[in-house]
């Protein structure tokens, strides 16, 4: 069940779960609030939480607000774009062949039909940083399930807005988000650690820091 809550000009999402403890989060980029609750919990025991944690809100939600963001990508001729960390330059090729997308040491190259859209130039190139995320990721799984000792049952990789990974603790799975592949390497190995150390963790705790450490 969702429902908003009201405290002055701000707004909170509530969203009741089958959980045991309260979540909280505000959202990029204009500082949406949420709050996920226990089922068992009660309204007012959620307002007194979100009261409690007002000052908390209100710094993240000006630090969303300085911070400074990319501008929106119109997949243009000589437009930056960025592969494991390194920024170089979109070249748009015309063609009748398959659309496809080449990585040259200076070009990112897209190579699409005539008037293609922004849109669809999005998704060829969105396609093609997932499969880069694919072929990066099974050797760090080899290399760090030795080291921790657990074993995912399988990974996904998909597009995610507010997060880098996550772990379903239950099905022993993981997800990483397709963005990792324009971020240096190492941000992805610590994303593939972070999230393999949730399947013998599923909370942020002493132990999760522990084992991370």
């Amino acid at each position: 069940m969702v429902t908003q809550l009201k405290l002055g000009s701000l707004t909170v999402d509530v969203v009741f779960k089958n959980i045991k403890n309260v979540h909280l989060s505000v959202y990029p980029p204009g500082g949406r609030v949420r709050i996920a609750a226990p089922a068992r919990m009660n309204a007012d025991t959620v307002r007194l939480f979100a009261i409690s944690k007002l000052d908390w809100i209100r710094r993240q939600q000006r630090k969303l607000t300085v911070q400074e963001r990319e501008t929106a990508r119109e997949y243009l001729e000589r437009e930056s774009h960025y592969v494991w960390g390194k920024r170089i330059l979109l070249t748009v090729r015309e063609a009748s062949a398959r659309p496809s997308v080449e990585l040259t040491p200076r070009r990112l190259v897209l190579y699409v039909h005539p008037h293609t859209t922004a849109r669809s130039r999005e998704a060829l190139l969105d396609g093609w940083y997932r499969d880069q995320l694919r072929i990066a990721v099974p050797p760090l799984l080899e290399r760090w399930e030795r080291l921790i000792g657990v074993v995912p049952r399988r990974f996904y990789v998909r597009r995610m807005k507010t997060k880098w990974g996550s772990c379903n603790h239950g099905a022993q799975t993981i997800r990483l988000n397709t963005e990792l592949a324009k971020k240096p390497p190492e941000c992805l190995e610590y994303v593939v650690v972070h999230e393999l150390i949730h399947l013998l963790e599923p909370t942020h705790n002493a132990r999760f820091i522990a084992l991370m450490d």
